[in-house]
């Protein structure tokens, strides 16, 4: 299983990446997407909203079951992944076939950059789902 270093992690199994002073790019881990198995949809309705650190900013569904996804620090969520929307790529095995790299989920503007601070390391992130 992969834990790259270069990204903050949640105990929900969200991971976000820094790509700009204030924007990131947000999906879920290498971790949760087998724990879910095969994923059939994403949705994603809060784009061009506002949300606090911990609130639900959309969905994965998977063949048995159906996971919220959580903001894992606050800000405007600005996009949507288009090789995973169902009006464009609809794709989301690649979230299972590319959790970090093709299969992201939302890019965000953050709006509060002392949040970062309270995530976790992929050494932590790693022990944590390990244990």
């Amino acid at each position: 299983m992969d834990f790259p270093s270069n990204l903050k992690y949640t105990e929900d199994h969200e991971w976000i990446r820094i790509e700009g002073e204030q924007v990131a790019v947000v999906g879920i881990t290498d971790f949760a997407q087998s724990e879910l198995g095969e994923l059939v949809y994403v949705e994603i309705d809060t784009v061009d909203e506002t949300l606090a650190k911990g609130e639900v900013f959309g969905t994965v569904e998977a063949v048995k079951t159906t996971s919220d996804l959580y903001m894992p620090v606050s800000g405007k969520v600005i996009a949507f992944n288009p090789a995973l929307n169902e009006d464009e790529g609809d794709n989301p095995t690649l979230v299972n076939d590319s959790p970090y790299e093709e299969g992201w989920i939302v890019k965000i503007e953050m709006t509060d950059l002392s949040e970062l601070e309270n995530l976790l390391d992929s050494e932590t992130y790693a022990n944590s789902v390990k244990s």
